[in-house]
């Protein structure tokens, strides 16, 4: 099942956080994906839309079910999800099956917008991930493609690693 477009739903989480002072206020901007995906030239169409802007701590059920319609509202048969690493797992978990779609979710561990961050490489995963796989739900991180049920996220190494 070849791409035709890219269908991107963004839902916040550090990926897209804007830090403001020295004790870590933050509020989560625009979508960084977007400029990340003009920089980089891609050769294929995308679309973008923003559903949440949230840190994936404080996503609940109501949101989990927001993304799963926005999902089932479209024929698309592509997507990527830019989301909060802490509960991305738990997230993947509440989508269900959504047929013959290809969803592949990343984040990042550190903001797109800090010169260190995993984000670029992050979402470069996640696009050719999301051409190369077969229908279901992916997550890309740490330069690995995971099975949602074979994943967690371990704080203390701050990155994620099969179970």
């Amino acid at each position: 099942m070849s791409m035709k477009k890219l269908n991107i739903l963004t839902t916040g989480g550090t990926i897209d956080k804007l830090y403001y002072d020295d004790k870590s206020d933050y509020q989560i901007g625009e979508p960084e994906i977007g400029r990340i995906l003009r920089a980089m030239h891609v050769a294929f169409e995308w679309e973008i839309r923003a559903l949440l802007r949230k840190d994936s701590l404080h996503l609940n059920d109501d949101d989990r079910a927001l993304i799963r319609q926005a999902i089932l509202a479209s024929d698309d048969t592509h997507y990527l999800i830019t989301h909060g690493t802490d509960t991305m797992v738990e997230t993947a978990a509440a989508l269900g099956d959504l047929g013959k779609r290809v969803i592949v979710m990343t984040g990042a561990l550190n903001p797109a917008r800090f010169i260190d961050s995993d984000a670029v490489f992050n979402i470069g995963c996640s696009v050719g991930a999301v051409q190369s796989l077969p229908p279901g739900i992916w997550i890309a991180m740490n330069g690995r493609i995971w099975d949602p049920k074979k994943v967690r996220k371990n704080r203390e190494a701050n990155r994620f690693e099969g179970i």
